[in-house]
Order: structure tokens, then C-alpha cells, then sequence
């Protein structure tokens, strides 16, 4: 048995990242980091709105399938 990652550039800072490709929250399918996925929610919490749902496992790796 094995493990999948996946490594992809954020949509918001464009830094590379690992994650989850099934549970990464992304935008279009573009994958947001957890830094970047981290500070939108307290801007908007800061706004009265409600946070952006993080998988527990959305940064962490995925059980290989076939």
C-alpha cells in the first residue's frame, strides 16, 4: 500500500504546497493552501462570515487506491 500527495502552486500566493487532492480546498479546482485557506477565514470571520470548511486530512496524505 502506498500514499498520494499532491504538489501544486496555491491559487492566492502561488507558492508550492502538498496536500490532499481529494480534500485540498481549492476554487475552480485550483488548490489553496492552508496559510492562504487560514487567513481568508479570519478575514472572514473579521466580516461576520462564516469560514471556509477545512478537511482535517486536506493537507495530509491520501491512501494510494486502485
Amino acid at each position: 500500500m502506498g500514499y498520494m500527495m499532491l504538489w501544486s502552486p496555491c491559487l492566492i500566493c502561488k507558492g508550492l504546497f502538498a496536500s490532499n487532492p481529494r480534500r485540498v480546498p481549492s476554487l475552480h479546482g485550483e488548490p489553496i493552501c492552508k496559510d492562504c485557506i487560514d487567513l481568508g477565514n479570519k478575514q472572514r470571520e473579521k466580516h461576520g462570515m462564516k469560514p471556509f470548511p477545512i478537511h482535517p486530512q486536506a493537507y495530509e496524505p491520501e491512501e494510494e487506491r486502485d
